[in-house]
């Protein structure tokens, strides 16, 4: 039995990604989830397992109709879903009207409930969220009733605010696969039955390292699973070493050129380090040559001659502040305070 396992797809986000990239990047993950299906038709598998947050919020009618068309284009792949915090079952949500396709499976109940198909030997359980937030460890005892050879559990937590999840006692249930979801970056829990896919794209700047989703097989000889990269984008934090002889265009250039060689494709959050010439101002705005930068921080220190300083200021505030503060070892609070106390000090001098 082959199958694919996705998550955390929040289909209807719009993400910023960059004054270049923000305006298309909703589309972007739609395409993604559309290539997903298309590779499940291509592959004709068994299973396409949804394990929460299809959407970003509450999906609109017109959202679920596009999703379920794509599910129409399937002609082997059955889908089973549940809902997971973001997009959780209200009283009124649409997801509990909506008349899907033969082939998708809604597990929408707030208790454990589950589908059977005999002709692949497997049984799914799962259950929905019908409120933002669940604060038990409801997982804990879901055990599987034996109905069919291979038994997966879909499940969508991991936090203390969301399911939590105890590693131990997922292990000990007993499925053949347990499909997790609500963590964004893909991980194995133990070993390869229980597995986060992660976010098949990033959808926030913390989103950072590859993003895809889990292809698998269950057989008498055990499962197998292997994670697929399918994010056209990632975003990646940048971190950018500033000389004191950097000006502001030489610094353009060297950001320039790290993002050419991590990918002009991707969205950068930039943390600028070092030391930098007291005299010089960085422009953010002017460094954002491909509009892709989210932010960028500035976490230099000017490169002061403590010393010289000192000996001209000898008898006012600054010589006699300098003289109390230096000889920190850097990186220390008081040695942050003797850069940020002579900034000060000469921006008041400068008027």
């Amino acid at each position: 039995m082959k199958f694919i396992h996705t998550a955390d797809v929040h289909l209807g986000v719009n993400p910023d990604a960059g004054k270049a990239l923000s305006e298309n990047r909703p589309n972007e993950i739609w395409d993604s989830f559309a290539r997903m299906i298309k590779r499940c038709e291509e592959e004709q598998l068994d299973l396409l397992l949804i394990a929460g947050d299809l959407f970003h919020r509450q999906p609109l009618l017109r959202e679920l109709k596009e999703v379920n068309y794509l599910f129409s284009k399937l002609t082997k792949t059955r889908v089973v879903l549940i809902a997971g915090n973001h997009d959780y079952v209200k009283p009124d949500s649409y997801y509990l009207t909506f008349p899907w396709n033969e082939n998708v499976f809604p597990l929408l109940s707030d208790s454990m409930e589950w589908i059977e198909f005999p002709e692949i030997q497997t049984c799914i359980y799962g259950f929905s969220y019908h409120r933002r937030e669940i604060t038990e460890s409801l997982y804990d005892e879901a055990r599987p009733g034996q109905r069919q050879p291979y038994e997966i559990l879909l499940a969508h937590g991991g936090d203390e605010r969301h399911i939590p999840i105890r590693k131990q006692k997922l292990k000990a249930l007993g499925y053949d696969y347990i499909a997790l979801g609500h963590i964004h970056k893909p991980q194995k829990l133990n070993d390869s039955a229980i597995r986060y896919a992660g976010a098949p794209e990033p959808i926030d700047k913390n989103d950072i390292g590859p993003h895809g989703y889990i292809v698998g097989e269950i057989s008498a000889a055990g499962t197998r699973t292997k994670f697929v990269k399918s994010a056209v984008r990632e975003y990646i934090h940048l971190i950018v070493e500033v000389e004191e002889a950097m000006t502001g265009f030489a610094l353009r250039e060297k950001i320039r050129s790290a993002i050419e060689d991590n990918g002009r494709q991707n969205i950068y959050k930039v943390i600028l380090k070092g030391l930098r010439d007291p005299e010089v101002l960085f422009d953010p705005d002017s460094m954002d040559t491909y509009g892709n930068i989210l932010e960028i921080i500035d976490e230099t220190r000017p490169a002061y001659d403590f010393e010289k300083l000192e000996a001209e200021n000898r008898d006012n505030l600054l010589g006699k502040f300098i003289g109390r503060m230096k000889g920190y070892d850097p990186g220390t609070i008081e040695s942050f305070a003797l850069y940020e106390g002579v900034r000060a000090i000469l921006k008041a001098k400068r008027g």
